[in-house]
């Protein structure tokens, strides 16, 4: 953990060495957030991540997306994945399903693959593995744009919640 004055008199490479693995595979985010230090808080360092993101081009936030696993896909049966996002899968119970239910999530992300060409992305840590069906369910109905915007959305809450995890 660190003090959020300790982080913001970092270098640019330190910064992006300690802020990059908030956004999965992602460090230009933290390299464009960089300059626009000091961060008062957790919350408008967040901000500032998720306006990279937000001000980043088609493109740029697809690749984002497209750097998360599949939710107990062949990373996480594996054994691949970053700590990170072991963690989060094994919070929502992901790590603890039955051949049928591994089944029913590859099915699902094979068929919101083929509908979006990006992975589905939910916070596993504010969801647990009924609501993570339930939300393949319900997301595979949405446009692309719209699914662009969920996925935003949650990789923006899997941020926070990572940055609460390494800054007090």
């Amino acid at each position: 953990m660190m003090r959020l004055i300790e982080l913001n008199s970092l270098s640019r490479d330190e910064f992006v060495r300690v802020v990059g693995p908030v956004f999965e595979h992602s460090p230009w985010i933290a390299e464009l957030t960089w300059p626009n230090r000091p961060f008062a808080s957790v919350e408008e360092l967040h901000r500032a991540l998720c306006r990279s993101v937000a001000n980043a081009d088609e493109e740029k936030q697809l690749a984002l997306i497209r750097a998360h696993p599949d939710l107990v896909g062949r990373a996480a049966l594996a054994g691949t994945l970053t700590s990170e996002s072991a963690g989060e899968q094994a919070s929502a119970g992901l790590n603890q399903l039955t051949a049928e239910e591994i089944a029913l999530f590859q099915r699902n992300n094979a068929a919101y693959k083929a509908k979006f060409g990006f992975p589905f992305v939910i916070c596993a840590r504010m969801n647990k593995r009924e609501a993570v069906i339930a939300g393949f369910e319900q997301r595979l109905k949405n446009s692309r744009f719209q699914e662009i915007k969920t996925a935003l959305e949650e990789i923006g809450k899997i941020a926070y919640l990572r940055l609460k995890d390494i800054i007090v």
